[in-house]
């Protein structure tokens, strides 16, 4: 879908769009994204991040720092383990908004809640990164971020597989931790995580 398709459902001046990227995951960040696009720069192919293929993400993610204002927020799983996802997602957000070079007139955030601490109004859209051009740009910065973040980690912490499923909780990776045990970059506030902990503690 085209950037000339969406229409912002407010209008102001300067809209950040506002998506995250790793709520799910057993291992990892959750990375959030703020973008807010230049109408003189439109860009052809925004949307929801997991739709579109990882060429074309890639492709659309250096357009979109080339031609937009970006800021990313980062929650480790240190993090997430102390204030749980829900906090740890609404506090990458609001660190994605506060990283944007310059300070957004309205924000729209993919999802049903709207982070505290904003530098202005904001409101929460429902898939709102296939109707918002601004969203789906911050859904393909976080996850094209997040799937680098992961590539590194796989680096770092060999035979768990992280360059395939980047820490989501498929066969090969549960299989992985359980012969392996958890590695630093683990959510061990996670309930597979933390039997795999109960396991091989017994």
């Amino acid at each position: 879908m085209s950037a000339d398709l969406f229409s912002p459902s407010v209008q102001h001046r300067q809209i950040a769009g506002v998506d995250e990227a790793g709520r799910g995951p057993l291992a990892g960040p959750v990375v959030a994204a703020a973008v807010i696009l230049d109408p003189g720069r439109p860009i052809e192919g925004l949307g929801d991040s997991k739709v579109i293929s990882g060429k074309r993400r890639t492709a659309l993610a250096l357009q979109i720092r080339q031609s937009a204002w970006v800021g990313v927020g980062i929650a480790e799983p240190e993090e997430i383990d102390r204030i749980n996802i829900l906090q740890a997602t609404m506090t990458a957000m609001a660190r994605a908004v506060s990283n944007l070079p310059r300070l957004p007139d309205h924000i729209l955030i993919d999802g049903n809640r709207v982070p505290h601490g904003l530098p202005c109004s904001a409101e929460a859209i429902i898939k709102g990164d296939a109707s918002e051009a601004a969203i789906g740009a911050a859904s393909i910065i976080a996850k094209t971020l997040r799937d680098d973040l992961m590539l590194r980690a796989a680096l770092r912490f060999p035979g768990y597989g992280f360059e395939a499923h980047k820490g989501y909780p498929s066969a090969v990776h549960r299989k992985a931790l359980i012969a392996l045990g958890p590695c630093p970059i683990h959510r061990f506030s996670y309930a597979p995580v933390r039997a795999v902990l109960e396991m091989r503690d017994a």
